[in-house]
């Protein structure tokens, strides 16, 4: 962190909106962007020069019980401090030297102008108490309504794979444990929504019952934001420590104002910033409606089912099933 300010984390599972929020946050001027340290695929992750040390895994565990490395890697990436020395060690292509001569520039001018890191990555979501009461960082969490969350993965055709999770020991001992059958019986399966539907369950449970009450974490509903963009940021500001200025709010407006075909999603160039993200500006209405595309009214009701056990136990999570079309989102 730079200066004795905490680094700000954004997280949540994947296509929560953390992206969306990561860039919104960054409009501040306030922040230095780092995209995805704990992905374990290069790039973004496996930058040594960001995060010095080895990400093996999705969802990567840090618990209490690290070695000490985990908390010294962080310190560096929270103090934007860059390891050009460790980068060129392992990535040394064309593509490579230039996004490490932008970090490292980026890192520099941050730390020397006092601006905090913004960590965006949804792959830390299940390290954030770790990060937050042991490197003193601020958490902002996104979760977002399961039937639009796993509307965004079918339309991206992204999966999970269990043995990540269930080859980490630690946590299976801190968080998952009540889970491992059903993760067990899944592998290998061909109800692919079933699986996502578990992950939105166990990953929910903990953001709940783990996130939720520390006082440094910010637990936002991704529709919530998206229903009324600007009112909410703003409160999303102040909660952070960061000054909710003219461009701000415009940089908000423009990025829940247009449409769709305007721009694509997962479109990045070293001209544009420091992450290849999978922001999409568009209309709220847009945001809240494109489930419907990608999901069948039947697979709606079965993904309500499969989730129901949480959102009953925590009922800002709960059904509202006769306004899905309007208050859905979908980004």
């Amino acid at each position: 962190m730079s200066a004795g300010r905490p680094a700000l984390l954004v997280t949540g599972l994947p296509r929560s909106g953390t992206s969306w929020v990561g860039k919104m946050l960054e409009a501040s001027g306030e922040l230095i962007y780092v995209n995805e340290p704990l992905n374990p695929q290069h790039p973004p992750g496996c930058s040594p020069g960001v995060l010095n040390h080895r990400v093996t895994r999705r969802f990567q565990y840090i618990s209490d019980d690290e070695d000490g490395s985990w908390r010294s890697a962080f310190a560096d990436t929270m103090a934007l401090r860059y390891n050009l020395r460790a980068e060129l060690r392992h990535n040394r292509g064309a593509y490579d030297l230039a996004r490490a001569a932008k970090y490292a520039t980026s890192f520099t001018l941050g730390r020397l102008q006092g601006k905090r890191a913004l960590l965006d990555d949804p792959f830390a979501v299940l390290s954030t108490r770790w990060l937050v009461q042991q490197m003193g960082a601020q958490a902002v969490v996104l979760v977002r309504d399961p039937v639009s969350f796993v509307g965004s993965w079918r339309a991206l055709g992204w999966n999970i794979h269990f043995h990540e999770l269930l080859e980490q020991p630690a946590l299976v001992r801190d968080h998952l444990g009540p889970y491992v059958d059903q993760m067990r019986a899944l592998i290998g399966s061909p109800d692919w929504l079933a699986r996502v539907c578990l992950l939105w369950r166990m990953v929910t449970e903990v953001v709940e019952t783990s996130l939720r009450p520390l006082p440094d974490v910010q637990v936002v509903r991704y529709e919530d934001l998206v229903a009324a963009p600007l009112d909410s940021f703003r409160t999303l500001y102040q909660a952070a420590g960061l000054t909710w200025t003219g461009s701000a709010q415009a940089r908000v407006r423009a990025a829940t104002s247009r449409t769709a075909h305007e721009t694509r999603a997962h479109a990045w160039s070293l001209r544009g910033g420091l992450s290849r993200t999978a922001y999409r500006p568009m209309t709220s209405a847009q945001a809240l409606n494109s489930f419907q595309q990608r999901l069948s009214p039947q697979e709606i009701g079965r993904v309500r089912a499969l989730t129901a056990e949480v959102a009953e136990r925590f009922p800002q999570h709960a059904s509202t099933t006769s306004h899905d079309h309007r208050n859905r989102a979908s980004r």
